[in-house]
């Protein structure tokens, strides 16, 4: 069979699918406002552009359409990304431009031909379009692709995913390929006072695999101690909070045992200057948030002349406390 010749411009005009795999603040860049951006783009390039759903942290963007129709949509894609780069260097102190990186995502069968004998192929195409590319070694989880991450300027890019495509209609995948799936984010899983808990939206739920474990462990607890001593009510709280004080309270509920203490007691935080305000956010929204989230009562102390930290003091039960101060690392 004769390979297939791609013109430079994609004068031959053979209909092909490339995936793309990015994360979501990209997404959301190439949607653009109310999907303007993205509708742009397909009417412009005259490609299919679709983007997986899901609340992933990463999602799949197929492209699909004549060759000079992809050629269109990247070249789009990687002008955007690069205008966002441009427009976060006007705030940051950098002074050297990051490339654009696109990340494509290649049936395994198909990265040899990409490779080449000996890496042949992929030195070939750097040293062509001055793109950097790099073929992981490893598939993507569950799947039977690979990806393949291309950085650059964006006219590189754009010579560079042309030879790709060249390959990829030169060589076709064989056998069966198992595309792959962004899973969806998990969230994070925060361990406090013996318990885990999940972040949902606004709130701390306990996670959904502690729940049965901690049925049963509160359904096993034993009455709780005299007042006074510090005897954990629940297995994995050692050692007793911090900062106790010896006003517990008694609760009779057969969960009492899920908090082993519901004390109030306080913390203290010292935060850099600069970085406070990323925890307070505009007009406040952050730390009210993180308020809301935690249940802790958070107050930070005003600037003292000639230091450069301020204090944050957290006040609440031991739960609440660890809670609001993840919240805190996390921003």
């Amino acid at each position: 069979m004769e390979p297939i010749k791609v013109q430079s411009e994609g004068g031959l005009n053979v209909t092909l699918t490339i995936r793309l795999l990015m994360h979501g603040k990209e997404v959301g860049s190439i949607i653009g406002k109310k999907g303007e951006t993205v509708k742009k783009m397909r009417e412009e390039s005259g490609a299919r552009i679709n983007i997986s759903e899901g609340n992933c942290p990463e999602r799949i963007v197929t492209i699909t359409g004549p060759t000079d129709a992809i050629f269109k949509a990247f070249a789009m894609i990687a002008y955007k990304f690069e205008e966002d780069i441009i427009n976060s260097m006007s705030n940051s102190p950098a002074t050297s431009k990051p490339p654009v990186t696109l990340r494509l995502v290649v049936p395994a069968s198909q990265c040899g031909s990409l490779i080449g004998k000996g890496g042949s192929k992929i030195k070939e195409m750097r040293e062509s379009t001055g793109a950097q590319v790099q073929v992981a070694g490893d598939m993507l989880p569950n799947s039977t692709e690979r990806a393949v991450t291309i950085s650059g300027a964006p006219e590189a890019i754009i010579q560079c995913v042309k030879q790709i495509c060249v390959v990829m209609l030169e060589s076709p995948p064989k056998g069966a390929t198992i595309p792959y799936r962004p899973k969806p984010a998990s969230a994070p899983v925060i361990f406090s006072g013996g318990q885990a808990y999940t972040i949902q939206g606004q709130y701390a739920i306990p996670h959904p695999d502690q729940l049965s474990k901690l049925h049963q462990l509160a359904m096993q607890q034993t009455p709780f101690t005299p007042l006074g001593q510090t005897t954990p009510a629940f297995p994995g709280t050692y050692p007793p909070p911090r900062h106790s004080t010896t006003t517990t309270t008694t609760l009779s509920s057969p969960t009492a045992g899920l908090d082993a203490s519901n004390q109030t007691s306080s913390h203290e935080l010292s935060i850099p200057n600069d970085l406070i305000g990323c925890i307070i956010g505009r007009q406040g929204t952050k730390i009210n948030e993180i308020r809301q989230m935690s249940g802790a009562q958070i107050k930070i102390a005003n600037a003292m002349e000639g230091s450069s930290e301020r204090q944050i003091t957290i006040t609440g039960t031991p739960a609440n406390i660890s809670l609001a101060q993840y919240l805190i690392n996390a921003r």
